[in-house]
């Protein structure tokens, strides 16, 4: 199947809570863009710090992501919510969805791929997440707090 051939995803009313929601971009065939950075998998994050000092008791801790990818398209499914995207800078394309924080607030983000990072702008705010492959590890840049995943198996 080819990846244009999926609908967007979104996330379900409220937010999803309990097992995950079935994976958005199975059985596509379609491979990645040159220039996507590989984050294809299931992450657990196991390691935060705020301002450089590790955090050993954040909220983030334990919380798992899954990251979906064809061509230039990503999907994270984590925290109640699913973000599909195309990475290719436009708000059409973006994040078209949820925050979050209260499965309610709409937003809309701009996504990338820049020199090995998977960069999100949320349009309206002076903000980047970002999410990178350093070894074994995905690193996740967020607002407030940096975190390091390791791949689930």
């Amino acid at each position: 199947m080819n990846v244009d051939e999926i609908p967007v995803a979104f996330t379900p009313s409220g937010g999803w809570t309990g097992d995950m929601p079935p994976p958005v971009l199975a059985g596509c065939d379609t491979p990645l863009a040159d220039g996507a950075v590989d984050m294809r998998g299931l992450w657990r994050v196991v390691r935060v710090t705020v301002d450089g000092e590790v955090q050993a008791d954040h909220q983030m801790l334990g919380g798992v992501q899954r990251i979906e990818q064809a061509d230039d398209r990503v999907t994270i499914t984590a925290g109640g919510v699913v973000h599909d995207m195309r990475c290719d800078g436009t708000e059409e394309h973006g994040v078209n969805d949820v925050a979050e924080f209260d499965k309610q607030t709409r937003i809309v983000v701009v996504a990338t791929f820049e020199e090995g990072v998977h960069v999100l702008r949320p349009v309206g705010m002076p903000i980047e997440v970002r999410r990178r492959i350093e070894g074994e590890h995905l690193i996740w840049d967020y607002i407030g707090f940096n975190a390091t995943l390791e791949r689930v198996t």
